[in-house]
């Protein structure tokens, strides 16, 4: 029955299903599975047909696609509307989604389009009788709240690197979407692409993150011991406020939330701010010259030292380690 379907919005990356797209698929899944119904899959954009193999492989019953050249990456607003008369069609219990950038702008245009209750941000969700369950932080990532939403279809944007992809196939049917992509009312000039071989914050396994006590803009022994590490490089708000790094590099309350399987902090206090934006990593590790600094109250590992001596040893030991 499609009122117990769950429909998972899969974004594209570099032509093929991104990471955060194939955990929204296999948390589709698995709430689809409490629900008695099927696991949709939406994927939109150059090459979206040539994901039905993998879509299908991590848990999808029905991929339903669209590679309309109208579908311009950041235009949301196109998007938004070729979604929104897709689900309406479809008719799912639910929608999920993984809290990107990208989703963060479909969000309120899909609950608008919709008129259909959306919880972002979320670290767990369920099926609790007819509700649809979500855990996600509040003020600030000082609690975590259980809300119920109620009416259909729920829309869910999940946190990255929380869920994980499906190991059960799907059925794999494939269907082309035959709705027209809206027009929309912007028109984008032109847009820079992440740059290739850079890994997006907010979806790497390792994050290093360097804060006031960086003392400057020279990040090379944070962005050497990511290297190692296959990470992404990140920031506390005071260095980014310095200028010594991008607002996209920004972990805190006002900047990304992360969930890396690693979190190394190095030079950062604690404030409640930026602990709100890397709470919910598996492994925190802190570097601090303080050791009275908040952040070994959150830490896992906790190195009391000078960073510009530590991370170095810590990248060689890595490195030694590799062989």
């Amino acid at each position: 029955m499609a009122d117990k379907d769950v429909l998972a919005i899969v974004q594209m990356d570099g032509g093929k299903p991104a990471k955060a797209g194939l955990e929204a698929l296999g948390a589709a899944r698995e709430l689809a599975d409490a629900l008695g119904g099927g696991t949709l899959a939406a994927v939109l954009g150059e090459k979206a047909g040539g994901a039905a193999d993998e879509l299908a492989a991590h848990g999808a019953d029905l991929i339903l696609y669209s590679e309309d050249p109208g579908l311009v990456p950041c235009m949301a607003e196109a998007h938004a509307g070729l979604l929104a008369a897709v689900i309406s069609e479809a008719g799912p219990r639910a929608v999920v989604m993984g809290h990107t950038l990208r989703a963060k702008d479909l969000a309120g245009r899909l609950s608008a389009a919709l008129d259909a209750p959306a919880a972002t941000d979320c670290v767990a969700i369920s099926a609790d009788g007819g509700d649809i369950v979500a855990t996600r932080p509040m003020y600030g990532g000082k609690v975590f709240a259980r809300v119920a939403l109620k009416a259909a279809p729920a829309l869910l944007f999940l946190r990255p690197n929380v869920f994980s992809p499906s190991r059960e196939a799907g059925k794999g049917a494939v269907r082309e979407i035959s709705h027209p992509v809206p027009e929309p009312r912007a028109k984008v000039e032109s847009f820079e692409p992440r740059p290739a071989g850079k890994v997006e914050l907010t979806e790497a396994d390792v994050v290093v993150s360097g804060g006031r006590g960086m003392g400057g803009p020279d990040f090379s022994v944070l962005e050497e011991l990511a290297a190692e590490l296959s990470g992404a490089v990140g920031a506390s708000r005071s260095a980014v406020d310095e200028g010594w790094r991008p607002h996209s590099d920004q972990v805190g309350q006002t900047g990304k939330t992360v969930s890396p399987t690693l979190y190394v902090a190095c030079g950062i206090s604690g404030a409640v701010q930026h602990l709100a934006g890397m709470s919910t990593s598996k492994v925190v590790v802190a570097v601090n010259k303080d050791p009275e600094a908040p952040i070994f109250s959150k830490a896992d590992y906790g190195v009391v030292g000078d960073l510009f001596e530590v991370v170095p040893a810590l990248t060689e030991a890595i490195r030694k380690r590799k062989g």
